[in-house]
């Protein structure tokens, strides 16, 4: 199963590159991630334990596997929703609003609340070729999931 893990460590890497470019476009470019920027990584950090888990524990191969799919998966309807409010076939949500629910009301409050620059979902702030994060993040999710997939089913049919 060299294959299988020479896969696996590359998902592992671009993971982290994935990550790395993200807050590298947050902090060092100063382009602001909406709420649903933030939750798409999440599938990156998920994906990064799991390898590593898989990596380590050397056990339950299969079980990592679909779960690394499922994640992918997830990851790919996250984004496909994002894309969806960028281009104004889906209403935001208050997924994208989580911050607002300050309920103090005192003027220095709404004052400081005023001064928050809040980024819409619907604002792509940073684009590579003209495509949006969230689009790329699509495309990049499915492949990764057909590759988990097709790894799962590799490692069934040969266990």
């Amino acid at each position: 199963m060299i294959h299988q893990k020479t896969t696996l460590h590359f998902i592992l890497l671009f993971s982290i590159f994935a990550l790395s470019a993200a807050y590298f476009i947050e902090y060092i470019l100063g382009h602001q991630p909406c709420n649903l920027c933030l939750i798409e990584r999440i599938p990156y950090v998920v994906s990064i334990v799991i390898i590593l888990l898989f990596i380590f524990i050397q056990k339950f191969e299969g079980f990592f596997l679909i779960i690394l799919s499922i994640t992918f998966i997830i990851a790919s309807i996250i984004s496909f929703y994002h894309f969806g409010i960028e281009q104004g076939f889906i209403k935001e949500s208050l997924v994208c609003d989580l911050n607002s629910n300050n309920t103090d009301l005192t003027k220095e409050a709404l004052l400081n609340q005023l001064k928050e620059v809040t980024v819409s979902c619907k604002d792509a702030t940073f684009k590579i070729l003209g495509l949006s994060l969230a689009t790329i993040n699509i495309f990049t999710s499915l492949i990764i999931a057909t590759i988990t997939i097709k790894l799962f089913l590799t490692y069934e049919k040969n266990k």
